[in-house]
């Protein structure tokens, strides 16, 4: 059962997502917050698998909540789910440590897809978001690139071939099947590549090496 915790300051907005989870199989909500500011509290009170962040709230934007959750253990996938997709705030959200980045008027099947995907480990993000990263990566300057390369150059080359496979977007059974190992060393040598580059999620290692020209 994937615990699912709730992120946003509209009533309206959790009771219709509440809804739509609980008619999800095997989707629990375990709980729902109306500001960034109680994130932190509910995470342990509740033990989510993936929490449902929106950005703009009153006290704690869902920007700063993502951030704090960074290096807990177990911590939580955070999809953020808003209405804003400009390129600063997809990356700022990435940046924060967010595994997805959906906007609200994404069909009910996706976000629940997005749930299953993010619980898996699996990078979620809109179209939108897509490009938005897919933009920064392409307006790289030399110095950021230095910089991803310095971070990268730690890996074995063996973590290197699999955060190069994470940046095309490959799938953990994909990547095993490219590189010949299991799935469980796959994800091994992925934990080892995250934990080396100083990255939370997927999506950071897959922006990083962008960064770095490694796709």
């Amino acid at each position: 059962m994937i615990r699912v915790l709730l992120v946003d300051d509209d009533p309206l907005v959790r009771a219709g997502l509440k809804m739509m989870l609980r008619g999800a199989e095997g989707i629990e909500v375990v709980g729902e917050v109306g500001d960034g500011a109680a994130v932190p509290g509910a995470v342990r009170q509740h033990g989510p698998d993936v929490v449902l962040m929106d950005i703009r709230m009153p006290v704690t934007d869902g920007i700063t909540a993502t951030r704090a959750l960074t290096g807990r253990d177990p911590a939580p996938q955070v999809i953020v789910l808003t209405t804003f997709g400009a390129e600063e705030t997809v990356l700022e959200a990435v940046r924060a440590g967010a595994a997805g980045y959906l906007l609200k008027h994404t069909e009910p099947e996706e976000i629940v897809e997005a749930v299953r995907r993010a619980a898996r480990g699996e990078p979620v993000l809109s179209p939108s978001a897509a490009r938005a990263l897919i933009a920064h990566a392409a307006s790289g300057s030399s110095s950021r690139a230095d910089a991803a390369r310095q971070r990268l150059a730690v890996l074995s080359e063996r973590e290197r071939d699999v955060a190069r496979a994470v940046a095309e977007g490959l799938s953990n059974t994909e990547i095993g099947a490219r590189l010949h190992l299991s799935v469980g060393t796959v994800k091994a040598h992925l934990s080892s590549a995250l934990g080396k580059a100083g990255v939370e999620n997927r999506i950071q290692l897959a922006l990083l090496a962008h960064d770095a020209g490694e796709e």
